[in-house]
């Protein structure tokens, strides 16, 4: 796969999300490797996953519903979402990417979800630590997820989910659903 032919869907990203763009994808390669995980898939992934991050809304909500996905009451109500929704179809629909696990982990890098497959995880966790990224607990972030991706993404989804909770915002079912999941599939001693 030749990454470089995609450099140019990220040439209308400020120079931050660009370097972000790129962050995430190295990131992503770097769990993928320690992780198992396809090495290229998560490199395009964790590449494009923001392609549509500073794209108007009113543009974001043509790209869903030219995709053909029908938002929930929350997503409607929650714009800082669509960008992953608008992406993955962006990705499938304008890029022509036509592979549903991409599709996924682009579609659900901001909130997770239950049922999540590995490269969903990668890009999702790489989301979170990648190098520029500065904010309460990164190094907390980052120590759970060298631990495992599970640890990771449990740890990060308390933060996300702490965080818009006490800021009063709606939280995303499927955040809810993949810290439940990841719950229950841990030994007890490991909570």
């Amino acid at each position: 796969m030749n990454i470089e032919a995609y450099l140019p869907y990220l040439d209308h990203l400020s120079e931050y999300r660009r370097t972000h763009s790129l962050n995430v994808a190295e990131e992503a390669v770097r769990y993928a490797e320690k992780y198992g995980g396809d090495v290229e898939k998560a490199r395009l992934a964790g590449l494009l996953h923001d392609v549509t991050k500073e794209t108007d809304f009113d543009r974001q909500l043509q790209i869903i519903e030219n995709g053909g996905i029908m938002l929930s009451e929350l997503e409607r109500r929650s714009p800082k979402l669509w960008h992953a929704i608008s992406g993955a179809c962006y990705v499938r629909d304008v890029i022509g990417i036509d592979d549903e696990d991409i599709f996924n982990a682009i579609r659900f890098h901001t909130t997770a979800r239950a049922g999540m497959s590995q490269l969903e995880r990668l890009i999702f966790l790489a989301d979170f630590t990648s190098a520029e990224r500065d904010y309460p607990d990164i190094d907390v972030i980052r120590a759970h997820a060298e631990e495992s991706l599970e640890d990771g993404m449990l740890y990060g989804l308390r933060f996300t989910v702490g965080r818009l909770i006490g800021r009063g915002d709606l939280v995303s079912p499927d955040a809810l659903a993949a810290y439940n999941e990841i719950l229950l599939t841990k030994q007890p001693s490991d909570n």
